[in-house]
This record gives C-alpha cells, sequence and structure tokens, in this order.
C-alpha cells in the first residue's frame, strides 16, 4: 500500500519516519495511523537502519484526532469502534516496544492523541514554541489508552495533573515534568536529533539497546523477585552474546569497538 500522509527514508543509519498531513496538522485518522504501522514494521526490518527518528512536517507536531472523523465514528457499533480503538492502540504498543530506540523531533504542538505519540517515544526533543497537553476531557472524550503509558512515564500524580484537567502546557514545564527529554532551539532542533541518533548509532550496540528497552517494558509488571530473576537470565544470556564479546573485547585491547 502506498502512503500518502507518512514519509520513510533512511539516512547514515537512522530511518526518519515523517508524518506529512500539514494542512490537517498532522491530525490521526484511521488511514495515518495504518501507514504509521506500516512505517515502523519496515525500520523493524529495515537493516540498513539502526535508530529512529519520529518526525513531522508544517507548523505542529501532531494535533490528535482528527475530530471529523471522530464525528463519523459516533455512527459507528461498538465493535467497530473498538476495532478502531485497537488500532490506534496496537501503534502505541508497537513504538513502545519496537526493538530500535525511537527519538521524538517535536517541531510543533503535541496535542492529545499527538502527545501521546511523543510520549511513547524512547526519547523526544522539542523547540520552545510547542505546547503539550492530552485535552480528550475537554470535548467529552478520554485519554484512554495513552493513560496506560503516561503513568508509566511520570507517574500517578503528574498524569493526573495532565489528564483531569486537560491543560495545556509549554515546552519548558513538558520539560520539568518528564513528558519531554529536552528543549532545543527552533534552529537548533534538526542539528540535535541528528547528533544524538548518531551518538546513538555509533556507540552503542544496537542488540543492547533492544534488551534493554525490552526489558524495561517488561519488568514493571514484575515483582521484585520475579524481576530480579528475569535480569539475572538476560544478563547471563547478554555475556554469551557476540556484542558483548566483541565489545569486551575491544575494552581490554584499548580500542573503540565498530558497531
Amino acid at each position: 500500500m502506498d502512503k500518502q500522509f507518512v514519509e520513510y527514508n533512511v539516512t547514515d543509519r537512522v530511518a526518519t519516519i515523517t508524518l506529512n498531513r500539514p494542512e490537517k496538522r498532522n491530525a490521526l485518522n484511521a488511514q495515518v495511523v495504518t501507514e504509521l504501522k506500516q512505517a515502523f514494521s519496515e525500520a523493524a526490518t529495515d537493516d540498513e537502519a539502526k535508530v529512529i527518528i519520529l518526525a513531522a512536517s508544517g507548523e505542529a507536531f501532531c494535533a490528535g484526532a482528527d475530530l471529523a472523523y471522530l464525528q463519523e465514528l459516533q455512527k459507528n457499533t461498538y465493535e467497530e469502534n473498538l476495532a478502531d480503538s485497537n488500532h490506534l492502540k496496537e501503534l502505541f504498543l508497537q513504538i513502545y516496544t519496537h526493538p530500535k530506540v525511537v527519538i521524538a523531533k517535536i517541531q510543533g504542538h503535541a496535542i492529545a492523541g499527538g502527545c501521546g505519540l511523543a510520549t511513547v517515544c524512547d526519547f523526544s526533543f522539542t523547540v520552545p514554541e510547542a505546547m503539550f497537553g492530552y485535552t480528550e476531557v475537554r470535548i467529552g472524550f478520554i485519554p484512554a489508552i495513552v493513560k496506560v503509558f503516561l503513568l508509566r512515564k511520570i507517574g500517578e500524580g503528574k498524569s493526573k495533573a495532565l489528564l483531569l484537567s486537560g491543560e495545556l502546557i509549554n515546552a519548558e514545564k513538558a520539560e520539568s515534568l518528564g513528558l519531554i527529554n529536552e528543549v532545543v532551539a527552533c534552529e537548533a532542533l534538526d542539528d540535535k536529533v541528528s547528533s544524538f541518533a548518531q551518538m546513538l548509532v555509533k556507540k552503542n550496540s544496537g542488540q543492547s539497546m533492544t534488551f534493554t528497552k525490552q526489558m524495561i517494558a517488561q519488568v514493571q509488571e514484575m515483582g521484585l523477585e520475579e524481576g530480579l530473576d528475569h535480569a539475572a537470565g538476560q544478563n547471563a544470556k547478554a555475556r554469551a552474546s557476540a556484542d558483548c564479546q566483541k565489545g569486551i573485547s575491544a575494552f581490554l585491547n584499548k580500542e573503540k569497538p565498530s558497531w
């Protein structure tokens, strides 16, 4: 299926997935979600891509759900709406559990579902002018799916303040809450994200980042002893991996491993 609203390209081992629906502020509908899922699936198996950047064209990063699309969904049956909800859930889970690190490059406002996209990425960089928020309660909707990920990211108290108020916050506040990683001047955003992605590409084992990311997602659902047992097992497996052997050998020989 040809992509109409999402672009995919790879440069210097970094895959960039770009939302390209600027006239609608990159709002999400079923087709956009489908194309994003396809792009992330492509990146997962793309041997040329080690790290992923999620970007957007136009003034807004993503304005959330397309309101015209939401209005159409009101005519659906519960089963049809459940299928559509699962469609978005699968995208968020795909990004959160993706085998490759995902960096959000946020050049404009990230609202509701758009803020959800930023939430599930592993790293996020934004410009000072961007606003963030989960405004669903202000239109009689609920931030149901993103809530699961936001609670993990910033905790219950901070999540309640954002989700129940529906208020928009500026980039500085979003950084202080831990919602995003760093605020960068607009003219420096591209270089900052590119250099950070290249640092991950050149300095880190892709296998190690994959396993670490997977464990972060998994151990939070485990009890203390179960989590430690899982961690010990993963530790033992990692010691026998080719990347670990390569990295330790390079360290002992005072060399830099080539990843």
